[in-house]
Parts: C-alpha cells; structure tokens; sequence
C-alpha cells in the first residue's frame, strides 16, 4: 500500500481544513448543544439526557418518524423503478431523444420552492390546470391541504418530479456501459428478454444502483422544502417529517436543544437504515458465489 509523504499531506491538508472547520466543529458543537436547554437571548444550562427523554415521549416525533420512512421510501424506489424504465427505453432508442432527454432534466433546473408554486398553482380547485381537468372527468379534488395522505402523495410526486435526473442519469449511463457482446452472447444462448435483463443488466449495473439509492436514500431523509412549503407539517402535524419537526422544535418553539437533539437523531436513524440497505444489498448483489 502506498503511504502518503509529507508533501501529499500537505496537498491535502486545505480540503481537510475546510471539513473540520465547515462539518466536524459544527458537528461537536450542535452534539453538545442537544445536551443544553438554550434559547433566544438566554444562557446554555446542561441538562443531559431530558432532551432525548422528551423527545422519546413526544407523539409528534414517532408520526414524523413514520412519515419520513414512508415517504422516502416511496420516493427512492419510485425514481429507482422510473429511472430504471426510462433508461431501458432510451437504451433501445427512442425519436426525439435529444429533446426527451432535455424534457426529463429539465425539473433538476427548477428549484424547490419554484416547484412547489407550480405544483400548488395548478392544483389549485379555481385555476389549476390539473384541479379543472380532474373536475371536467368527474374525479373528486386533490384535497392535499386538509387531507394528510393526500398532502404526503403530492410530496411524493413532487420530490420524484424534482429529483428523478439524479438517478436516471445514473442508471442510464450505467446501462450504456454494459458490454454489448454480453448481450449478444446470451441472445446467442437462447436467453429470453427478462433474462438479459436478469443475468447481464442487474450485474452490470448494480454497483450504480447502490450509489444512486444510497445518495438518494441519504438526502432523502433530510426532506424539509415540499413538505414545509406545501402543508408546513399540517394539518394537527399529520403531515410533518423529521426535517419540518426539528425546524418547528429550534426555531418556532425556540428549543435549540431539542433542536439538536432531533438532529443527531436524524443523523443516528439515517446512518443505520442506510448501512443496513448496503449490508443487504452486498448480501445479496455483491456474494463471492454469485
């Protein structure tokens, strides 16, 4: 193994300050605070665990707990299955597909709160577009202001819309990297279409796939902007996810303890649920045997 000399480190040392200074010190300080009960305008008093305490026993914390899992779950897997026949479709070619290509990238241009506007205004029940074509067909509003579920659909789609050129161009170059030969040579054999999809597209591209869940899977978890900005957690709360929860603890009820607190909670939550998807997926995608 090479080892790095005095001069390597010394390249690396500006990028290793940036870290410490703009990630780790924030990081210690905003760990210690989540043990502190502080304020606007007062003093940090050391309270230890009570921040924790109060945090286990909050029903609010557990339903936004639950809408986080369910809603980035829904959004990582619906960019995945999306991203994954997309990408087979312009594999095989596709007309237009310069301009198809624009058209699907083209939300990663927008920014969130400019999407959550468009989203609002044309669902809106008096002038929006989608609001009057689901009324001309007979189907009942989408009432995403007063009902929770509905209010967690939209930030589904709206979160899938935004981010699915993130993984589709993952997935997509991974699909044209595969060789074609293998394909050749297993349509030689007499393998079916959903067996080179099986036996030679999974395996090639399944390293992509690992990087594109675990990013997405990551910045999922810290989902803020289409949730406060469409329903701010409401209504009663039953829309809030762990970000709009840990806003509304620091900043609306001005405990920043608790604030920091639901931060390293979220940190804790989504290293383990994102080791354990890469556990699972080695197990069973990156086996010696296989």
């Amino acid at each position: 193994m090479r080892r790095f000399g005095a001069a390597q480190l010394l390249m690396l040392a500006p990028a290793q300050a940036l870290l410490i200074a703009f990630i780790a010190i924030p990081s210690l300080y905003v760990f210690w605070l989540s043990f502190t009960e502080s304020s606007y305008g007062t003093g940090t008093l050391f309270v230890g665990l009570a921040n924790y305490e109060a945090i286990w026993q909050d029903d609010a914390f557990w339903r936004a707990l639950v809408n986080t899992l369910l809603v980035i779950n829904v959004i990582v897997y619906g960019e995945l299955l999306i991203s994954f026949l997309l990408a087979a479709v312009f594999v095989q070619g596709i007309p237009f597909r310069a301009v198809v290509l624009a058209i699907i990238l083209m939300p990663y241009a927008i920014s969130e709160v400019v999407a959550v506007a468009i989203w609002k205004f044309m669902l809106d029940p008096q002038i929006g577009s989608i609001a009057r074509t689901l009324a001309a067909l007979g189907l009942p509003d989408f009432d995403w202001a007063t009902n929770p579920t509905q209010g967690l659909i939209l930030v589904c789609l709206i979160s899938i819309w935004l981010h699915l050129p993130f993984t589709f161009i993952i997935i997509y170059a991974a699909m044209l990297a595969v060789p074609k030969e293998l394909y050749e040579a297993a349509k030689i054999d007499g393998a079916s279409a959903a067996q080179r999809f099986r036996y030679v597209t999974l395996p090639g591209i399944a390293g992509a796939v690992l990087v594109a869940l675990i990013f997405r899977y990551i910045l999922s978890f810290r989902l803020f902007s289409e949730v406060w900005l469409l329903t701010a957690g409401g209504p009663a709360r039953m829309t809030e996810v762990l970000a709009v929860y840990l806003y509304k603890q620091a900043f609306t009820y001005a405990s920043f303890g608790m604030g920091a607190a639901t931060g390293w909670i979220m940190v804790v939550v989504s290293g383990l649920v994102a080791a354990l998807y890469v556990w699972l997926l080695h197990r069973q995608g990156f086996r010696k045997d296989a």
